[in-house]
């Protein structure tokens, strides 16, 4: 069993340093200057997260008198800069102002809070209140997005290749999610436990969406970035939940990764074990089932995830086998051997997963 009383934080980023290095490698300078500059401030990002994770973290509490059912948000300008937070923009109750982004990163903050509450009954990230911050506007043509253990923080992207980080809301929902995940079940970032760390975000970010546009599981695109890719990028997204491997085919990001099955599974000691790529796989299950049972997918799919997440069951460096037979456990828990048992066992069968 797992012990999540650290709450140990980790550096997790939504752009995968797989797809950074290959525009990095690009002839062109104003494609591959950006994704540099992107790189060296995530290794810089990571070095100090490890460093405030040694020394300590201040801690973070939900102000006094505050509502638990409502949001503390709090949105910063960077201003182009690298000092966080940055300047204060936008706080919880005021009015949107001139600024696009801060309003976005306003509202994503909103909508995932909003989720976690309605569908989980959950009070923010950490589940006491925890207030919600997020800076924008993070560095010179920075091409990511990033959870650092206490805050968001979002680059304007280079134009070139991707957009800005506030555009699509699973994005924020994604980073978020490591921060519940940090919370409770602390899964290792790295090997299949980190792919389920990622995959854990990509659920939740997408649930976020699907939320926020009144999508069942049927309607919904199961697309991880959409309309984060710049206009000459061939692809859709970052990945994509429904058929993984073909979110982008682009002759500068290369083709997209992920595998959908084990059949595929890929070895790789770079990205952490391969967590962003091999995170594919349980991303499939997930589609599988949500598509199965039908409806909203945050409702029986989305609580079952949920509760194998919470429950404080999961080994913090847990495989695909052992988060497999949670899912199953937890769907028989609360749905006895129903349908909701079999949408789950089926699934993992699919993407060659066993359950028993």
């Amino acid at each position: 069993m797992t012990t999540n009383g650290g709450h140990e934080p980790v550096f997790c980023t939504v752009v995968p340093p797989h797809v950074l290095d290959r525009i990095a490698q690009n002839q062109d300078p104003a494609l591959s200057s950006a994704a540099r500059r992107t790189l060296e401030r995530d290794a810089w990002e990571r070095t100090h997260r490890r460093m405030t994770t040694v020394v300590g973290a201040t801690a973070v509490a939900a102000p006094p008198g505050a509502a638990s059912d409502q949001p503390q948000r709090t949105i910063y300008d960077a201003k182009h800069g690298t000092t966080l937070p940055g300047t204060k923009v936008r706080a919880e109750g005021s009015e949107p102002g001139q600024d696009a982004t801060v309003n976005r990163a306003y509202a994503g903050l909103g909508a995932t809070f909003e989720l976690y509450l309605k569908a989980y009954g959950r009070h923010s990230i950490d589940g006491e209140g925890l207030p919600l911050d997020a800076s924008v506007h993070y560095s010179k043509d920075y091409n990511n997005a990033f959870w650092n253990g206490e805050q968001m923080v979002f680059g304007d992207g280079d134009g070139e290749i991707f957009l800005d980080f506030t555009l699509p809301i699973d994005v924020i929902g994604h980073e978020l999610t490591h921060g519940v995940t940090q919370y409770t079940a602390n899964l290792t970032y790295f090997g299949q436990s980190g792919a389920l760390n990622e995959s854990v975000s990509d659920v939740f970010g997408s649930l976020i969406k699907q939320y926020t546009l009144g999508q069942s599981a049927t309607e919904a695109d199961w697309l991880i970035g959409a309309g984060l890719l710049a206009p000459r990028v061939t692809g859709t997204a970052l990945r994509s939940m429904k058929a993984p491997g073909t979110a982008y085919d682009d002759d500068v990001l290369g083709k997209d990764p992920q595998p959908a099955t084990m059949a595929d599974y890929v070895r790789t000691g770079r990205d952490n074990g391969g967590v962003h790529i091999n995170s594919g796989i349980p991303n499939h299950a997930f589609y599988l089932v949500a598509t199965a049972l039908g409806g909203n997918a945050w409702e029986r799919a989305g609580q079952i995830w949920y509760d194998v997440l919470t429950g404080g069951d999961l080994d913090n460096d847990v495989d695909f086998a052992g988060f497999a037979k949670a899912t199953a456990a937890a769907a028989k828990a609360r749905y006895q051997q129903g349908a909701e048992l079999q949408a789950v066992t089926k699934a993992w069968e699919t993407v060659g997963v066993r359950t028993t």
